[in-house]
């Protein structure tokens, strides 16, 4: 298609758009009595307005039945997180025994690290992407100590090559046929949180496994968001935040992969009793007995209150389905990546340097731009104006237009601010 930079161009696009309708289904912050242009749902996606009510059903099932919400609620709380299995399996392309919610983010990845990273004297290394999330450097870092090793030994990152801002997949395969039988884990972002780079998780999964190392992925910036196989790839485990691209609210739960072929295996995990047997949980017994499937690494009883804000998300992602949202995802996030060079063209002595790849199979919803010859006044006059986006030291802004209910003349409205911020800063 041929963009034009246009607002009437931008209209077209939105009255074509079979997602269009969507954009109702979110509350969105104010700026003059006017929408936001929100930029930041790879940090927090905004609220859909059903969210109230599903958090409202529990409200209520507490205050009239008490204990007994937890087997004569709506939903009864004693196995809500079932009701994740179905959609959540669709979205990252896994079974719907694979899918189990619980916890945080980065306190699912250790809980699953008891099952995954299992070194040994010999092989005891972890291979992850230079500047990953700090959250997966911390806890590298405390998994390595806690067994006994030096993180400067036992953690192996795959560096960018002077000069680039993205890693190569051929240096990725390198590092792990380097590392070979002294590697017991690759652990890698789906999609780096910092450039926006989508790992082709497939051929790493592949090459984890020929050298004999257990593969997962930190998905919290890949689920809802790219087209995920898990099971087929046959990926080890994965765990996702539900916060970001997949509208939960702040600092809720984690949904969790576990692949089926680990089901019936004898792995060490960290018990509890949500994780044993449906059917002998309330026997009280004192051997824990797993549910077969991801659920059977449950451990506490469920956060029915954050877990449904998440559950009217999810529900919305069945609705819409995956297929559709990355169609409009490609094309939403080419318009603004022609929009930016559209305006880096117009003002002489800018130059807007996109570090996100070019190629759609490896990026998603982001484009990490570095702002050449602007600083942080630019970010600080967007933020003023109604344009909510993300800053990176040492000078990258953060862009995600999220198909859900970003629009194309947020695009073209975007642009238009951004022109103004350069001109009325260099004045």
């Amino acid at each position: 298609m041929k963009f034009q930079n246009t607002r009437e161009f931008a209209q077209q696009l939105d009255a074509q758009d079979e997602l269009k309708h969507y954009r109702n289904e979110f509350i969105f912050p104010q700026h003059e009595g006017k929408d936001v242009i929100y930029f930041t749902g790879n940090s927090l996606g905004l609220q859909p307005k059903s969210a109230k009510k599903y958090v409202d059903d529990v409200m209520n099932d507490w205050a009239n039945l008490a204990v007994e919400g937890h087997f004569y609620a709506e939903k009864p709380w004693w196995d809500y997180q079932e009701r994740f299995a179905e959609p959540l399996s669709k979205i990252v392309g896994a079974k719907p025994s694979e899918i189990t919610v619980m916890n945080t983010l980065t306190v699912n990845l250790h809980l699953l690290m008891v099952s995954f990273y299992r070194p040994t004297k010999t092989r005891y290394k972890i291979i992850c992407e230079e500047k990953a999330f700090p959250s997966d450097q911390y806890m590298f870092q405390s998994q390595v100590t806690h067994h006994g090793y030096d993180p400067k030994d036992a953690i192996v990152e795959v560096k960018r090559r002077e000069g680039e801002h993205n890693i190569r997949l051929e240096d990725i395969l390198a590092k792990i046929e380097e590392v070979g039988d002294e590697l017991a884990l690759v652990l890698f972002g789906g999609v780096n949180y910092y450039t926006g780079q989508v790992f082709d998780m497939k051929t790493i999964t592949e090459a984890g496994h020929k050298v004999g190392a257990n593969v997962g992925f930190d998905l919290a910036h890949a689920a809802g968001n790219i087209n995920l196989e898990l099971h087929d790839w046959n990926v080890d485990f994965a765990a996702w935040c539900s916060y970001k691209y997949m509208n939960s609210g702040p600092g809720n739960a984690s949904g969790c992969f576990v692949h089926e072929k680990h089901h019936h295996a004898d792995l060490p995990r960290f018990a509890g009793w949500w994780g044993n047997k449906k059917e002998n949980r309330f026997k009280m017994e004192p051997t824990f007995n797993p549910t077969i499937g991801a659920d059977g690494w449950q451990v506490s009883n469920l956060p029915v209150l954050s877990l449904a804000p998440y559950l009217a998300s999810a529900e919305m992602f069945a609705e819409v389905g995956m297929k559709k949202l990355i169609k409009k995802r490609n094309q939403i996030t080419a318009y603004l990546e022609f929009i930016l060079h559209e305006i880096d063209n117009e003002i002489d002595g800018t130059e807007f340097e996109i570090i996100t790849p070019s190629n759609q199979e490896e990026r998603a919803c982001q484009l990490s731009v570095f702002l050449h010859g602007q600083g942080r006044s630019l970010f600080d006059y967007l933020m003023k104006n109604g344009v909510i986006t993300d800053w990176r030291e040492p000078n990258v802004i953060r862009l995600a237009p999220v198909p859900l209910y970003t629009s194309y003349e947020d695009m073209y409205e975007f642009g238009q601010r951004l022109k103004q911020g350069i001109q009325s800063l260099h004045k």
